[in-house]
């Protein structure tokens, strides 16, 4: 089963304008599988995740280039930092675009590199699992916002029973467990994890007491979409504070959490206040949680917090997957009173709520009228939700089905 991925032409539009892209995710969400797909058949493909190849590039990275010519395929470059200053002479030499397209599951950690190495001459392309949209045969989506247009919607998602809707929460969006509708579950990701863990955390980020490790991600995973407390992470996972600073770090460096800074007019304020805590892949969180079935996982405690982190992930792979960063927050104010999400757009601000219910009303969106304390212009706000078919709460605000994003 082959499904079409939004990004895919975004890649080869930006590829004619770049002399190298870097597509940036976590481990088998399918980016070599998508480059392969959509490369010209001259372009070869070379993986570092081979010993040989990285033992090469890292050491003889003038040998590598000679040996793999480009058009080059590199996947998982973190492995071999070191080839990023002769793929910066090989492009400045060829002046061409196009010539390199590099993987990487660790983009924070090449960041520095790059900025160092590529700067002006890469563009960085974020990717995630498949979207829901792209699940439903819809790749050909645009970046969500709310809007007064409730005309025209995808039938998809019209009259979903709640556990079918949870079956897909607790799925996840890796490809291979989409495309076999959540088989072999369990053990997918008890294997993703463990792969992980070997490979990328104590190989590569030198993280050496593994089983503290899975006790951390677990501590994390029950605390996604909560703001963020290292000391309760800490002290539940028996580690230090700065040790689990560092922990999450490495996390967020591999793509399996994000942290949601929250909304001030000072930017500087707000990196400087606590996020959000969300994990990148609800199937994997729901694994880590112990939620072994759909129904579980809609009866549990983390019920909420799972749909508001799914609808997260959702808006971020609308945005991600077209080629666009957004600018989204989450608000929340001296008085404790909260919004999930702001999206930024042209210099205004649009709120969104997410509620589990298929009856919304418009008390949902009661805290939407304090963003005008900002004294910035306020956009259609959005209540997600349960419901089949959107409807207007008022003037204003929108209730939209949440699979609709």
């Amino acid at each position: 089963m082959d499904i079409e991925r939004t990004i895919g032409p975004v890649i080869k539009r930006v590829s004619k304008g770049f002399p190298i892209i870097l597509l940036a995710g976590m481990r088998q969400i399918g980016k070599t599988y998508l480059l392969e797909k959509i490369k010209e058949s001259e372009r070869q493909y070379v993986s570092l995740d081979f010993p040989d190849q990285r033992e090469l590039a890292k050491n003889h990275p003038d040998l590598f280039l000679q040996r793999y010519k480009p058009p080059l395929l590199i996947d998982e470059v973190q492995y071999a930092p070191e080839l990023l200053t002769y793929i910066k002479i090989y492009v400045d030499t060829h002046k061409q675009n196009g010539l390199f397209w590099l993987t990487g599951s660790q983009k924070f950690s090449l960041m520095k590199g790059i900025q160092e190495s590529l700067a002006g001459r890469v563009a960085i392309l974020d990717m995630l699992g498949f979207s829901y949209r792209e699940a439903a045969g819809q790749a050909k989506s645009v970046p969500f916002l709310p809007s007064k247009n409730i005309k025209h919607v995808s039938p998809n998602g019209i009259n979903m029973n709640i556990l079918d809707f949870y079956k897909i929460i607790w799925t996840g969006s890796f490809p291979r467990l989409v495309v076999q509708n959540g088989k072999n579950w369990e053990f997918f990701y008890r294997s993703y994890l463990r792969t992980y863990i070997e490979r990328d955390i104590k190989d590569y980020q030198g993280i050496d007491d593994s089983i503290k490790f899975y006790k951390f991600i677990r501590a994390a995973a029950v605390r996604t979409g909560s703001l963020l407390n290292y000391a309760d992470l800490a002290r539940d996972t028996d580690i230090d504070v700065r040790t689990a600073k560092t922990w999450l770090s490495a996390l967020e460096r591999s793509g399996l959490v994000k942290l949601l800074y929250p909304y001030f007019n000072n930017i500087t304020k707000r990196l400087i206040k606590t996020p959000k805590l969300y994990f990148m892949d609800t199937g994997l969180c729901a694994f880590l949680a112990g939620m072994d079935t759909p129904k579980a996982l809609e009866a549990s405690y983390l019920s909420g917090a799972i749909l508001e982190t799914w609808a997260f992930i959702e808006i971020l792979k609308s945005y991600w997957h077209n080629g666009e960063d957004p600018a989204i927050y989450y608000y929340r104010d001296a008085d404790q009173r909260e919004i999930d999400f702001i999206i930024e757009k042209n210099m205004t601000l649009y709120p969104i709520e997410v509620k589990k219910t298929s009856a919304p009303v418009e008390e949902n969106a009661r805290q939407f009228i304090h963003l005008e304390k900002l004294k910035k212009p306020i956009g259609m706000g959005a209540v997600l939700c349960l419901r089949s078919s959107p409807l207007p709460l008022n003037r204003h605000t929108v209730a939209w089905p949440v699979w609709e994003v």
